[in-house]
C-alpha cells in the first residue's frame, strides 16, 4: 500500500499565481499597518489557493512484478562447429538454474536458428522480436550465447538493459578460409579470365606455413592442382573450355586441426560467350533470297559476315573468263584454304561448281566440318543438275543425295515427329497464328541414314536434313524459297525463328543441344531439364556435396523435352548424371555466410555490449556470478556480470481523496476571516 499527494489544478496555474502574489502583497501590507488579524488573513488566503490548487491524496494497492532475464540461445551452423553446441548447452542449463534461483527473477530463454537464404545469423532480430512481446519496464538484462558472429548487427534494439556476451570460442581455435576476390559473370570464349584468389589463416593457426595447395576443377572434370602463397591474394588467369555456363570450383584440402572445411571451396559460374561470330557466305545463283542470309546475318551485331557472291547468271554467254569477271582479285585461295578455319560457319546458297572454286578447295572445305566447323547448304535446281555442289568432295559428308527431280509445285512446310523434339524445330509454330504460307519449289533428296529428318515439304518429302561429321556439323535444306515467307506470302511463317535456330545449332550453341542435361537453380531449388530426341529417357541421378544419391524421375512436359524439380538441402556442388549426359550446379554460395568468419569474437558486438555497460566473456574461461547493480553503473567485471533490478509492480487499486474538500474550505476561509476580523475588532 503506498499514498502519494497530487496536484490537480481546478482553474489555469497562471490564475492561482496571480491569486497568490495578491494575498501576499495584502498580508505584507497588513502586517506593516500592525493589523493584528494579518496571520489569520494570511492563514485564509493559504487555504484558498491550496484548495484551488486541487490538492488530494491518493492511495495505491500494488502488487510486485518480477524481473525478466533474456536468455538467447544461437544455435545456427557455425555454432554447431567444434564443441560449441555441446558448451553452449552446458552454459545454457547452468545460467537457468542461477537465474531461476533469484527471488522475484523471471527467465526467457530466445532460440536461434539458421536464417533462410543464406543470412546468416540473426541474432539481434531474434532479440528484438523477444522484447517486443515483453513489458520494457520488467527487462533487467539479456545473456546472449554465441560465437559473437551475427549478421544484423544493424537490427539490434534499444535495450533497457545490460547486454552480455559469453562467447563459445577457445584460445587455440583457428581456420583457413579460400575466398574469391572478384569473378565475372560472363568472358569472352578463347581469351583469358582473370580471378582474385586469397587464402588466410585466422586464429592460433601453425606457424611456418608459407604455401597451400589449390585444386581448380571445371564443370566437375578431375581437378588440376597448384601451390598457392598463403595470405597473399593471387592473380589466376583461366580460358573457358566452352560456351555456356562453366561451374569453377577451387577448393583446398582441410588441415589439421582447423574449425571447419566448409569454408576451404568457392564456386563459381562464368557464362561462356563468343565474342564475334565469323560467317562466310557464298552465293552462286542469284535469286529472289540471296538477300534473306545476308540480312539476317547482318541484323546481328555478333556476327562478321564476309559475303563471297558471283553475280554472273550461268546463262549469259559472253566468253569471258570466270577468273576476270571481278574488278579486284577476290582472295579465294586465302579464304578457302589459308583461313577457313577461322570461320564459325560456311553458307553456301544454291551455288553450283563452274570453276571458281578448285575441287582442292571444296575438299579442304570437308576437312573443315571433320575439324569442326559447320556447312549449311541452301539448295536450289542447281543442287539436282549435273554441276551440284554435291558431285565432288561434299558427297562424302552432305546428309541427302539429290535425285535430279525439282518439284515445282505449292505446299507447306511441316515439323516432322523427330523434328517435334528437336530443339532447331521444336515449337517453331507457338505464338504463330494461322497456317503457313506455301512455298513453291523443292529439291527432291533421298537422306542418309545418318541424317535427321526435321522438316518435311510436299508429300511428305524431306525438306531439312541435319547432320553431324566428325567434330562438325552440316545441314542441307532442300529449297530456295524460305525468302517467301519473310515476304508475307500467303501468310508467311516463322522465316527469321527457323534460319537463326538453324544458324545457331550449327554453330554449336549450347541451348540448342540436342542431347543436353541442364539444371537452372533459383535459392536452394533447382530446375532440372533433359533435352533428347528419345521417347524416354532415364530417371537422373542427383550427388550432393556430400556426396549421397538421390534419384529423381523426369517428367515429359514437351516433345523431347523432360523436366524435374528438386529442392537442395546443401550448399555447394551438386553433380547431374543420365544416361551419357552429365552436368553440375552450384546451389548457394560454396562457403555459406555462416562459415565466411568462424572464429568466436566480441568484437562484432561490442558497440552495443558497450552501450548498455555489458561485458564479453569466454565460456572457457568459466560461466560470470550474477549480480545486482544500479541502472547506469557498469555491469560487468572480473568474474561476475550484473543485471539491472527494475522494481516493476502492477496496480491491484487506486483510491483518491480530496485534501481540501468544499464543505472543509469553506469552514477554514469563513472562520479565519472572521476571527481576524474579531480580532482587530476587540483592538
Amino acid at each position: 500500500m503506498t499514498g502519494t499527494v497530487i496536484l490537480d489544478p481546478l482553474v489555469p496555474v497562471w490564475l492561482i499565481a496571480a491569486l497568490a502574489a495578491m494575498a501576499v502583497v495584502g498580508v505584507v501590507l497588513a502586517a506593516r499597518r500592525g493589523l493584528a488579524g494579518w496571520a489569520l488573513r494570511g492563514l485564509a488566503a493559504l487555504v484558498l489557493v491550496a484548495a484551488l490548487s486541487g490538492l488530494s491524496y491518493r492511495q495505491e494497492e500494488r502488487a510486485p512484478l518480477s524481473d525478466i532475464v533474456l536468455l538467447v540461445e544461437d544455435r545456427s551452423a557455425s555454432q554447431r562447429l567444434a564443441d560449441r553446441s555441446a558448451a553452449t548447452d552446458r552454459a545454457a542449463e547452468a545460467l537457468a538454474a542461477r537465474i531461476e534461483a533469484r527471488d522475484n527473477t523471471e527467465l526467457r530463454r530466445v532460440t536461434v536458428a539458421d536464417a533462410p537464404d543464406n543470412r546468416g545469423s540473426l541474432v539481434m532480430e531474434a532479440l528484438a522480436e523477444a522484447l517486443a512481446e515483453l513489458p520494457r519496464g520488467r527487462i533487467a538484462g539479456a545473456i546472449l550465447l554465441s560465437d559473437g558472429q551475427v549478421h544484423d548487427i544493424e537490427a539490434a534494439p534499444d535495450l533497457p538493459a545490460p547486454l552480455h556476451l559469453l562467447h563459445t570460442g577457445r584460445a587455440g581455435d583457428w581456420d583457413r578460409r579460400l575466398r574469391i576476390d572478384n569473378a565475372p559473370a560472363f568472358a569472352i570464349l578463347g581469351e583469358e579470365v582473370t580471378l582474385r584468389l586469397s587464402i588466410a589463416d585466422e586464429g592460433a593457426a601453425p606457424e611456418g606455413v608459407t604455401t597451400v595447395p589449390v585444386d581448380i576443377a571445371v564443370d566437375g572434370a578431375p581437378p588440376q592442382r597448384f601451390d598457392v602463397p598463403l595470405g597473399r591474394a593471387v592473380t589466376l588467369p583461366l580460358t573457358l573450355p566452352r560456351a555456356g555456363r562453366n561451374v569453377l570450383q577451387f577448393s583446398t584440402p582441410v588441415a589439421e586441426g582447423e574449425l571447419t572445411d566448409r569454408n576451404n571451396t568457392a564456386l563459381v559460374q562464368i557464362n561462356g560467350v563468343r565474342d564475334r561470330l565469323r560467317v562466310l557466305l557464298v552465293s552462286g545463283q542469284p535469286h529472289a533470297g540471296t538477300r534473306t542470309w545476308r540480312n539476317l546475318l547482318k541484323s546481328d551485331s555478333s556476327v562478321d559476315l564476309v559475303h563471297f557472291t558471283i553475280l554472273r547468271p550461268p546463262e549469259k554467254q559472253d566468253g569471258v573468263p570466270v577468273r576476270e569477271l571481278s574488278l579486284i582479285a577476290f582472295p579465294t585461295r586465302e579464304l578457302f584454304l589459308d583461313k577457313v578455319d577461322e570461320f564459325d560457319l560456311i553458307i553456301f546458297d544454291r551455288y553450283r561448281r563452274r570453276g571458281i572454286l578448285p575441287s582442292a578447295y571444296l575438299e579442304n572445305v570437308r576437312q573443315y566440318v571433320e575439324r569442326g566447323g559447320a556447312v549449311l547448304l541452301a539448295a536450289g535446281p542447281d543442287f539436282a543438275g549435273a554441276e551440284s555442289i554435291y558431285r565432288g568432295p561434299f558427297e562424302q559428308m552432305v546428309p541427302a543425295r539429290p535425285t535430279a527431280r525439282v518439284l515445282e509445285e505449292g505446299y507447306r512446310p511441316a515439323i516432322s515427329e523427330l523434328g517435334q523434339r528437336h530443339p532447331v524445330t521444336a515449337g517453331l509454330a507457338e505464338g504463330w497464328d494461322g497456317d503457313w504460307g506455301r512455298w513453291l519449289r523443292q529439291i527432291e533428296v533421298e537422306p542418309d541414314a545418318s541424317g535427321e529428318v526435321v522438316m518435311t515439304g510436299a508429300d511428305g518429302r524431306p525438306l531439312l536434313i541435319l547432320d553431324r561429321v566428325g567434330e562438325g556439323r552440316v545441314a542441307l535444306l532442300a529449297s530456295d524459297h524460305a525468302w517467301l515467307w519473310g515476304r508475307g506470302f500467303e501468310g508467311g511463317g516463322p522465316q527469321l525463328d527457323l534460319l537463326r535456330r538453324l544458324a545457331h545449332w550449327m554453330m554449336k550453341e549450347p541451348e540448342l543441344e540436342e542431347e543436353a542435361l541442364r539444371a537452372e537453380a533459383t535459392g536452394q531449388t533447382m530446375r532440372i531439364t533433359r533435352r533428347t530426341l528419345a521417347e524416354t529417357v532415364p530417371d537422373v541421378t542427383i550427388t550432393t556435396p556430400s556426396g549421397d544419391t538421390v534419384v529423381l524421375p523426369l517428367e515429359q512436359v514437351a516433345p523431347g523435352r523432360f523436366e524435374a524439380v528438386h529442392e537442395g538441402g546443401e550448399i555447394g556442388l551438386y553433380r547431374l548424371e543420365n544416361g551419357d549426359e552429365t552436368a553440375v550446379i552450384g546451389l548457394g554460395p560454396a562457403a555459406p555466410v555462416e562459415f565466411e568468419r568462424t572464429l568466436a569474437t566480441g568484437a562484432v558486438l561490442a558497440p552495443v555490449i558497450a552501450a548498455t555497460g555489458g561485458g564479453v566473456r569466454a565460456i572457457e574461461d568459466g560461466l560470470p556470478a550474477i549480480r545486482e547493480v544500479r541502472a547506469g553503473r557498469p555491469a560487468a567485471g572480473r568474474g561476475w556480470i550484473g543485471i539491472t533490478p527494475r522494481g516493476a509492480y502492477e496496480t491491484l487499486s487506486v483510491r483518491q481523496m480530496e485534501i481540501f474538500p468544499a464543505w472543509l474550505v469553506l469552514l477554514l476561509v469563513a472562520g479565519l476571516i472572521t476571527a481576524g476580523w474579531l480580532r482587530e475588532g476587540r483592538r
